[in-house]
């Protein structure tokens, strides 16, 4: 009842306006509103050289039941909403001559929305504004050891990032075509190779030594026709104690970075009083070799030519020793939720009184939950998944207390895993700060798939197991024994670095 009285009230003051509008016969209108006005709720004003009402002070559902009553009693009355800046509207009804008239309007009042919902678009784009000028203008990007920086600027600026490399690269090349790493550049260039004479390659290494003018400070008096002067704009809090070394700030980061990538086009021989335009250094024929490549890893100096998306490991003979072999996955083994006292050190010393000194290459924390062993043969790895398995069931027995591999498996709550599974963990759309909460929390997903891969390991090594136990048997040493007891001597055997039993430091009793 209450919105049918207030629909009628509304009704009979919108159609007094609209009398009173009317009866102005020569077109002249006498913007003034009634004595019925005085809370100003309408307020009478000119919208497009249209008269109109501004409705004030009205709630949200009184604003719908006025639109309902325009739309139902006044053919040529319009409802606008005009959005304002601060996200606040304001609400009119104008008032139309005709339906071409009203037509026009309803696609005056379209484009403004459309404008403005452009304005708030643009203004929240930000700095993407400098991502997509870059990329339109087709500039030469710089960047030092730059994957990293490119994959963020992919991720948070063109895409998600692709799950294979190949695409990854297919899709920066895309909207960045010409991208130059200088610690690629120093590394393969033959001229800067001899000029760096060996030395690390890092940004602030790289920057000491080939802008040794710049970074030993202005002061130095370091001068020579062979540095290239860089003319850099401080802002007046710095000017008074500019002071070189800040590494590590992203804006002197890419100065350093800017000042070597100078330098050594100037020792390969490119001269920047010829003025080159990016574009013309991007296809400059002394740099070709070195541009759209990037390091996929460093470790191994695999480089990814971004134009192909193929592979190639270049020998790094400026700096011989950072050579390494290639990761075998298979060897490695995820481990977590062991007790926090545990150290990389412990670990390793745990496992490799187990398997033997040697068996183990590194440790490696992920975190203070989580470490990655990377075992020396892969045949360590089905070894350790039995042993921990084994001594998880028989934990009260005397040997496996014994066993060094024990202090590892300490309060139960240790799991382990291929890295098959890590890569499971982390696929997750949950995201947890440490490993052993983010293994925890996606525990449904790869419990399953370690239940499968240890039926498969089960079944795949039970002949070999049955084999074992009856050899161990028939040795004439061992006596009349259990099953049980055979179980738990091929389990200890798993402990030492060979799997032949040694007589020698084996003691036997009967049950």
């Amino acid at each position: 009842m209450v919105d049918v009285l207030f629909s009628e009230r509304m009704r009979n003051r919108i159609n007094e306006w609209r009398d009173r509008l009317l009866q102005f016969q020569n077109g002249e209108f006498q913007c003034q509103g009634s004595p019925s006005d005085s809370k100003q709720q309408f307020e009478t004003l000119f919208y497009k050289m249209r008269p109109a009402i501004s409705l004030n002070g009205f709630t949200s559902h009184q604003l719908r039941l006025i639109q309902l009553v325009i739309r139902k009693n006044f053919e040529d009355l319009s409802y606008v909403r005009l959005k304002g800046e601060n996200c606040d509207s304001q609400h009119l009804i104008v008032y139309t001559d005709s339906k071409d008239d009203r037509d026009l309007l309803m696609k005056e009042v379209n484009d403004e929305h459309r404008k403005h919902a452009v304005g708030k678009i643009q203004a929240a784009i930000g700095f993407r504004h400098v991502i997509d000028l870059l990329s339109s203008e087709k500039k030469l990007i710089v960047g030092h050891n730059c994957f990293l920086d490119i994959a963020h600027v992919h991720n948070k600026f063109v895409g998600p990032l692709p799950f294979e490399a190949e695409d990854f690269v297919a899709s920066i090349h895309k909207y960045f075509p010409h991208i130059i790493d200088t610690k690629i550049l120093l590394n393969t260039h033959p001229i800067l190779q001899q000029r760096m004479k060996k030395s690390k390659t890092s940004l602030s290494s790289a920057f000491t030594l080939l802008c040794p003018h710049i970074a030993l400070s202005v002061s130095s008096g370091i001068a020579s026709d062979s540095y290239v002067k860089v003319e850099a704009q401080v802002d007046d809090s710095r000017c008074s104690s500019w002071n070189a070394g800040a590494k590590h700030e992203a804006g002197y980061d890419a100065f350093m970075t800017g000042c070597i990538f100078a330098q050594a086009c100037s020792y390969v021989g490119i001269d920047f009083k010829l003025r080159l335009s990016a574009e013309n250094l991007a296809h400059n024929e002394k740099l070709q070799k070195h541009i759209n490549h990037l390091y996929l890893s460093w470790t191994n100096a695999d480089i990814i030519d971004l134009r192909t998306g193929n592979k190639v490991t270049e020998t790094l003979e400026s700096n011989p020793k950072r050579r390494f072999s290639n990761i075998s996955f298979e060897s490695i083994v995820l481990i977590w939720g062991f007790p926090s006292k545990l150290k990389a050190k412990d670990i390793r010393c745990c496992i490799t009184k187990a398997f033997g000194p040697t068996s183990v290459t590194s440790v490696y924390h992920l975190d203070e939950t989580a470490v990655f062993v990377y075992f020396s043969k892969t045949d360590f790895v089905s070894k350790f998944f039995s042993l921990k398995k084994n001594l998880e069931r028989s934990n009260d027995d005397p040997i496996s207390v014994l066993n060094p591999l024990t202090e590892l498996l300490e309060g139960g709550n240790t799991y382990a895993a291929a890295y098959e599974t890590y890569k499971e963990i982390c696929s997750s759309p949950i995201s947890k700060l440490l490993f052993a909460d983010q293994a925890e929390a996606t525990r449904s997903k790869w419990k399953t798939k370690m239940v499968e891969s240890e039926l498969a390991f089960e079944n795949s090594s039970s002949k070999n197991s049955t084999k074992a136990a009856s050899d161990l048997k028939s040795e004439s040493f061992f006596g009349q024994i259990s099953r049980d007891d055979d179980d738990k001597i091929i389990n200890s055997l798993y402990s030492a670095e060979d799997t032949q039993p040694r007589t020698s430091n084996m003691r036997l009793t009967r049950n």
